[in-house]
């Protein structure tokens, strides 16, 4: 009896003991993967000689399988896939079995386009309503996918991302998530830079529909353009999609630590408030460079860049992007362009309103091998138009303007009445 008794309260205490594990027994660090698109929606592609069609469907799926093998082999990971094979999983669908998971990070994985052949590099999006407009594009081409299922055509019919209900209900619905999303975001794109050698255009927020129904931290990492050819053959290569696995599953395991080390929840560090940026004395303006040919805006030779300023001096054509007097303004702008392909760009000063000490500045409105017709468009709108020839080549020029700021304003008064493509010359008395 003593024995039996015994017994009977070892295995009850043993009973409650296990009552009381169970439920507080460590919960493995949950990761659903998210391979971007799949089965009849390829997302982004181009076709290649050497390389075939790169699609973006197909990318992502590689480096999803990829990282997943990694995280498995790893028992504080529970992998969770939205798909494994070329399939299309509505935004509905990868969103609720998120949801339904309890998942700790929500990781969606796609593939950057352009349409331009310069833009490389890789970028992490958290959802936010930010406003910037080429994040906003992005945006755009990964959004499209809900028209593609019937269900995601339901459950946004009546989310407009434009109005303030909805984005005041977005700030929100992700605040909580927000921060350590933004966390995640920046191991992701450190890892790019240090372990890959990677170009990486930043973590920025963006108003994504596969990221927004989360309850949860969840990036969308962009792991580079497809149509950029350097980035296309690195991410078709199994060295590149291995590299961009490993750098996703090393910050998995940063992030992991640094939530646990701060009981669930990590504050980023508060950036100090700077001062208001005092304007220069000077404007600035990024020499592109220097040619003896002439560029249209649209020519490809000026690499997509807007806001070019084209200066002849000395039968030279010298090509200018952008202008500011704020310091901040032109190191970004001086970025933008070696970013672009020109990687001898550099900042010149230039004194506003400065007049020339001898000479004057005029329009070069048109330059030909051919005498223009006394009837032609541009002859019949602009009076005391000058013909020069030089070198078998007939030059017309319009106007004498003092100063740089006076021949800008004068070009784009020719540019409204639909004379295009002039250039400001600077002309020696």
């Amino acid at each position: 009896m003593i024995t039996n008794s015994f017994s009977f309260k070892k295995y009850l205490f043993l009973f409650f003991t296990f009552l009381f594990i169970l439920p507080n027994a460590q919960k493995k660090f949950t990761i659903v993967l998210d391979p971007g698109h799949g089965g009849s929606d390829h997302g982004a592609y181009r076709k290649y000689e050497d390389l075939g069609t790169v699609r973006e469907k197909d990318v992502t799926l590689a480096i999803t399988l990829k990282l997943g093998r990694m995280l498995e082999k790893n028992k504080d990971y529970k992998v969770i896939y939205t798909r494994k094979i070329d399939e299309f999983p509505s935004l509905t669908e990868r969103t609720t079995l998120a949801n339904r998971s309890k998942a700790d990070l929500f990781i969606s994985i796609h593939v950057n386009a352009s349409t331009k052949t310069s833009p490389y590099g890789t970028e992490t999006f958290v959802q936010g309503p930010d406003q910037n407009k080429t994040n906003l594009e992005v945006a755009k081409a990964e959004n499209d996918v809900i028209y593609l299922d019937e269900r995601d055509r339901e459950t946004f019919a009546s989310y407009d991302p434009k109005s303030p209900e909805s984005l005041i209900a977005l700030r929100m619905q992700q605040s909580k998530y927000l921060e350590t999303s933004l966390l995640f975001g920046s191991y992701v794109e450190g890892n790019f830079v240090k372990k890959d050698n990677r170009f990486s255009r930043g973590v920025k927020q963006q108003n994504l529909h596969v990221l927004r129904l989360n309850a949860m931290p969840s990036v969308l990492i962009e792991t580079g353009f497809v149509s950029n050819y350097e980035d296309a053959s690195y991410l078709v290569s199994d060295r590149g999609q291995n590299q961009v696995a490993e750098s996703i599953y090393d910050a998995i395991v940063s992030y992991k630590k640094a939530i646990e080390r701060n009981g669930g929840t990590v504050a980023l560090p508060k950036e100090p408030e700077k001062p208001a940026e005092v304007a220069l004395k000077n404007d600035f303006r990024i020499l592109l460079m220097s040619s003896p040919m002439k560029y249209n805006d649209s020519d490809p030779a000026l690499k997509g860049l807007n806001y070019i300023l084209t200066i002849k001096d000395n039968n030279m054509y010298k090509y200018y992007y952008s202008v500011t007097n704020l310091a901040s303004v032109r190191d970004n702008n001086l970025k933008t362009a070696k970013d672009a392909g020109f990687r001898n760009a550099a900042s010149i000063s230039f004194v506003p309103n400065q007049k020339l000490g001898t000479g004057y500045y005029t329009l070069e409105v048109a330059a030909s091998d051919q005498k223009l017709s006394a009837n032609s468009f541009m002859l019949n709108t602009l009076k005391d138009v000058v013909r020069e020839k030089d070198k078998g080549k007939f030059y017309y020029t319009y106007g004498k303007f003092a100063s740089l700021e006076e021949a800008v304003k004068a070009q784009k008064t020719l540019d409204e009445k639909g004379i295009k493509n002039s250039v400001i010359q600077k002309k020696l008395k």
